[in-house]
């Protein structure tokens, strides 16, 4: 073959290469990648995150009950102590001293009032003894009496009878009021020593305040003071000196701060896995058991109520969590203000139908509409104002971008979508979507642009360079 005839099959050969290229490079002008993915079903779990610190749930600051010098600290930080375990001791030298001779009163007053029962019985038998002598005299005096009458004896004789008689009465009626007088004077005595016992109790009551007892099994986490300080009893509204911090570590809470946007789905009893930063791997359970509703300042911790600043600024709120004790779990390993992560289940939708959450977009839906029905044809006329020449209000809905093939040809075209429950990356469709539809999922600078009625084409691939959606 001559090298004329080869150099024309060449260039024939690149001609049809060129025309095939150039039909290929036209019929794809104007096709998009996308990144694509299916609706599925799946467990869906909505999760509501927090962070905070180790509390228990019962906590007490053992203060000082009374004035004077710490002599004794039998407890240190961290100790675990029982309920009457003594703790601390202040001197107690004046409120001994003051117990001492209210006890010596009381003793004091026990020997009176054994002395006027004794008079008391001195008293009686004295009535007795004048009771038999006002006898011997009536009869005397009676004998007398009958005898004057008989004028048997002298007027003399009849007097003195009756003198006897009348002295022996009115020294019954002076024994009856001596005994009454020793009653009185035992009663009184008794009155006295019941005071003095009153008293004592409030003597035993300063004397026990120099002594501090633990009111429950806990375990101490702070002692501020050293033997040998100098406490005070708190006056007024002035706080008085901290001895020690104790906490009732039988229930523990993980008290943390949730955001105020996701507050509203929060509700008692919702199960959580509480994670803290110094037990790396471990994942406690627990339920919530307080939900605030005091927003708090996010810089301050300050709760709005008690803000006297106006500034607008994030809020959060309190949520109590309190850790559940599983069979051979052991929660002694946790202690007050450790660091932690409360991530609680707010919903739980087992085989939900479910898309991706980045593949959500809002989209005037009339307009979209148009724009598929008008797909490959000029562009529609749709008006952007009404008669009056006022801008018309965009309708925004949320939705997705499902891929269909249109005579041949696959695009992408809006649908309106109903959701539920938001999981960590993929959200419930509760209407407009069927299992099995492809939807475009991304990227996000091609999903911001995106209109109905665009071809697309498929395009899986990782992304060898930073998007958008990255910054």
């Amino acid at each position: 073959m001559s090298t004329k005839k080869i150099i024309i099959i060449v260039v024939i050969v690149l001609a049809i290469a060129g025309i095939t290229a150039g039909t290929i490079l036209y019929s794809q002008t104007g096709i998009i990648k996308v990144a694509t993915g299916k609706i599925v079903r799946q467990d869906l779990v909505s999760t509501v995150s927090g962070t905070g610190q180790i509390k228990p749930k019962t906590y007490v600051v053992v203060g000082a009950t009374s004035f004077g010098r710490i002599t004794h600290l039998y407890v240190k930080e961290g100790d675990r102590v029982h309920k009457g375990d003594i703790l601390a001791r202040v001197e107690s030298v004046q409120p001994e001293s003051t117990v001492d001779a209210q006890q010596a009163t009381i003793a004091s007053s026990r020997t009176d009032i054994t002395s006027y029962i004794a008079a008391e019985n001195t008293a009686q038998a004295n009535i007795a003894e004048a009771r038999a002598d006002l006898e011997q005299k009536k009869f005397d005096f009676d004998r007398a009496q009958a005898l004057y009458t008989a004028q048997l004896i002298a007027k003399q004789d009849f007097d003195a009878k009756k003198a006897a008689y009348d002295v022996s009465a009115a020294t019954l009626d002076q024994r009856v009021a001596a005994l009454a007088q020793a009653k009185a004077q035992t009663d009184s005595q008794r009155a006295h020593l019941d005071q003095a016992v009153a008293s004592q109790r409030a003597n035993y009551d300063a004397l026990d305040k120099t002594i501090s007892r633990a009111p429950f099994d806990g375990l101490v986490t702070d002692v501020p003071v050293r033997e040998g300080e100098t406490v005070v009893v708190g006056i007024q509204n002035s706080g008085g000196s901290t001895l020690m911090t104790l906490a009732d570590m039988s229930v523990i809470t993980a008290e943390v701060k949730v955001d105020e946007t996701d507050i509203v789905n929060l509700r008692l009893g919702q199960s959580a896995d509480v994670t803290v930063d110094a037990l790396p791997g471990r994942t406690f359970k627990g339920h919530v058991t307080e939900v605030g509703d005091q927003a708090l300042l996010r810089t301050t911790g300050i709760a709005t109520s008690q803000s006297t600043t106006g500034t607008e600024e994030a809020k959060d709120f309190k949520v109590v969590v309190t850790l559940d004790q599983l069979p051979g779990e052991d929660l002694a390993e946790l202690r007050p203000g450790l660091s932690t992560t409360a991530k609680i289940t707010v919903a739980d939708k087992p085989n939900a139908l479910t898309l991706p959450i980045q593949a959500l977009v809002q989209r005037d839906a009339a307009v979209e509409k148009d724009l598929a029905s008008h797909a490959g044809k000029p562009a529609s006329t749709t008006a952007s104002t009404d008669p009056s020449g006022a801008p018309v209000k965009p309708n925004l809905a949320q939705g997705v971008y499902v891929l269909a093939t249109i005579k041949g040809k696959l695009r992408a075209n809006f649908v309106p979508v109903t959701t539920g429950v938001t999981g960590a990356t993929d959200i419930e469709v509760l209407s407009g979507l069927k299992q099995g539809d492809e939807i475009v999922t991304g990227r996000y600078q091609v999903l911001r642009a995106l209109k109905s009625g665009t071809l697309v084409k498929r395009d899986n691939s990782t992304p060898t360079t930073t998007d958008d959606s990255s910054s």
